[in-house]
């Protein structure tokens, strides 16, 4: 039988690329669920302190929850590559190598938690009155690193495979139990913030159980056996060239998003509420941007391991062009119905016009953003991520922090803020452009 049988090395490429985005997406949606349910229980069952609490913590969860998910995708390409070659023997040494990096850096990462979480939030400048209560929370919420990145190195290695169906039904079940869990101990038990968190181990825990009981039960190459779990470090080599800037470029965003928010902060309640609801409405797109990019770097990481690499060019315009029609209809969706998609946010008429305002003026440059995302993608899947990420790091992270230190505070417009945004995107989409002229030369020469 052959290995490649849910491959992407074959068929009709558009059809093959949204056959695998579709899943991914609605997997983003679920993720995206899976926290705003945390936040609307502890919201309403016990108080705007507890809300604080949970809140913030965020932003560090975050940083580190992307870096993972980065740090994944290197075991996602590598894997993709072999699996794409059909070299079998090289896919389960590549499988269980992954395992293995996940276990060790899931318990290091719940060890640091545990003992830092008090030290990390003091950093981050979390308030007195509430520190106490989320170090509580950020510790226990630690206790799902472990199985949340075995969840995602897991996750990872189906999809590396074909399979981005299987993840999304976890995702699925992972957000069902952790709504019910959450009611459980947050409502009936009363448990405060500790029950949210709890609910959200219990969680991640039957994800990572689900995801490895499937790989275990495989009869193909990429199948897990527990006795197995080793390094094989040439293979590790590969995971992490790939995985750390990967990981790095994931938490650049975060990074660039947390300075750019300390200066909108200086204009306002008002225009605080105004852009985090604009925020909650704007990750559509974003959802829809890096399910995008996750198809593209699979599908690019198979074929060009079988060496077809006219067809990872063929697949990048296909996935351009579509990611391209995709942000015109977003933009266009929001532009007409954003008004009426606030009020679902906020009854607060000022809020709403601002937010309004705010979408009128970003979303028609969300094509800017599609060259990044799209050529990053078929980049790392060919197995190059460290110049992917240093353009990430300076057009997007390095340029904005500038603009928001340097330009910004010599207008009082809030827009002369935010048009941090397209500027960086034109920047950086211009500097991939002129970047894939050399990558396609080198690495896409038939």
């Amino acid at each position: 039988m052959d290995s490649r049988k849910l491959g992407l090395t074959e068929g009709t490429i558009w059809k093959q690329l949204l056959l695998f985005f579709f899943p991914i997406l609605i997997g983003t949606f679920f993720q995206q669920l899976y926290n705003t349910v945390d936040t609307i229980i502890v919201g309403q069952y016990v108080g705007t302190s507890a809300l604080a609490a949970v809140g913030s913590t965020g932003n560090l969860t975050n940083l580190i929850v992307n870096f993972f998910v980065g740090l994944s995708s290197g075991a996602t390409v590598v894997i993709a590559q072999f699996y794409g070659a059909n070299e079998k023997k090289r896919v389960s040494k590549a499988v269980h190598t992954s395992i293995a990096m996940s276990l060790v850096c899931g318990i290091f990462m719940t060890l640091f938690g545990l003992v830092f979480a008090y030290q990390c939030l003091q950093m981050i400048g979390v308030p007195n009155d509430i520190i106490d209560a989320s170090s509580l929370y950020m510790r226990l919420y630690f206790l799902s690193m472990l199985p949340g990145v075995v969840y995602n190195i897991g996750a990872g290695i189906l999809r590396a495979i074909g399979d981005s169906k299987t993840p999304l039904y976890y995702l699925a079940v992972c957000c069902f139990v952790n709504v019910l869990f959450d009611y459980l101990f947050v409502v009936y038990f009363n448990s405060g913030i500790a029950g949210a968190a709890i609910a959200t181990v219990i969680a991640q825990f039957v994800c990572a159980i689900l995801v490895s009981i499937k790989l275990m039960r495989s009869n193909d190459c990429y199948q897990l056996r527990l006795k197995e779990i080793a390094f094989d470090y040439p293979i590790l080599k590969r995971i992490i060239k790939i995985g750390i800037p990967a990981g790095i470029q994931s938490t650049m965003y975060s990074v660039s998003n947390i300075v750019l928010q300390t200066r909108i902060n200086t204009f306002g309640t008002n225009t605080i509420a105004s852009w985090a609801v604009y925020i909650k409405i704007d990750a559509l797109y974003w959802m829809i941007s890096g399910a995008f990019g996750s198809s593209i770097t699979t599908f690019a990481g198979q074929n060009y391991g079988a060496h077809f690499y006219q067809r990872v060019k063929d697949g990048l315009k296909t996935c351009l062009m579509m990611s391209l029609v995709s942000a015109a209809i977003i933009s266009l969706l929001l532009w007409n119905f954003g008004n009426a998609i606030c009020h679902i946010f906020s009854t607060d008429p000022q809020i709403i016009q601002e937010c309004n305002q705010i979408i009128h003026f970003l979303t028609p440059f969300y094509f800017t953003f599609c060259c990044v995302e799209i050529m990053s993608g078929i980049m790392r899947g060919c197995g190059d991520a460290f110049k992917p990420m240093l353009l990430v790091c300076f057009g997007v992270c390095v340029l904005r922090i500038l603009w928001v230190m340097f330009v910004s505070p010599f207008f009082t417009s809030f827009k002369m803020v935010i048009i941090s945004y397209p500027i960086t995107w034109t920047v950086t989409s211009i500097l991939f452009i002129l970047y894939y002229i050399k990558f396609h030369s080198h690495y896409l020469k038939d």
